[in-house]
């Protein structure tokens, strides 16, 4: 149960459809009818305007940070990072397949910020980086977010090669298997981006 618990709790947590309630409480629609029909931040921004997308982007991300936090206090010994990881990866899972809508939810891009800002801060630091020149060049929120998450993995084997005696491995596998699972939950946003039929932010898709 020591193993089981703050796993459900980390999934729970992730799988809180932030952006479906915000949408659902300021307008009385269902923000997975709009644009690229997810629960994230660009979606309800569109909906809802943008400070209903920015809230949404905060509370994601606390929802994170909150089940690597809770998996702390539950896990110590020589396989916690390990278990403490996995926390993580699976309130992004979560996230994009949250129980309460039919396992359809967001792209678990700012739940995957809140869980590496507090597994290794100078990855999401230089993530963030490489988001925003991408989003600033483009204009696709897709596309910035898709390079971000691929990398997560590379900026964090950087932190650890200069950080002698951490053991970066446990970071590097869960960065590696987050970013799969964002790259995926982005999959038709990749078609579009293919076919130059994806849209910019501030424009209709």
């Amino acid at each position: 149960m020591r193993v089981v618990v703050p796993l459900v709790v980390s999934y729970l947590l992730g799988s809180i459809p932030v952006g479906y309630l915000i949408v659902s409480a300021t307008t009385g629609s269902d923000v997975r009818q709009t644009g690229s029909g997810g629960t994230g931040a660009t979606n309800v921004s569109r909906r809802a305007g943008t400070g209903a997308g920015v809230v949404t982007l905060i509370l994601d991300a606390l929802k994170g940070a909150a089940a690597v936090l809770i998996a702390n206090i539950f896990f110590t010994g020589v396989d916690s990072a390990w278990w403490i990881g996995a926390a993580g990866l699976i309130a992004i899972l979560g996230h994009i397949f949250p129980i309460w809508l039919g396992f359809r939810g967001g792209k678990g891009v700012a739940t995957g910020v809140g869980v590496f800002a507090v597994l290794t801060p100078f990855a999401v630091f230089c993530s963030a980086v490489a988001f925003v020149g991408i989003f600033t060049v483009t204009r696709y929120v897709s596309l910035a977010s898709i390079t971000a998450a691929l990398m997560m993995p590379v900026f964090v084997l950087i932190y650890g090669l200069f950080e002698p005696g951490l053991d970066m491995i446990p970071n590097l596998v869960i960065a590696l298997l987050g970013a799969i699972l964002i790259v995926l939950a982005h999959s038709a946003n990749i078609g579009r981006l293919l076919s130059g039929t994806e849209g910019k932010f501030g424009k209709s898709q």
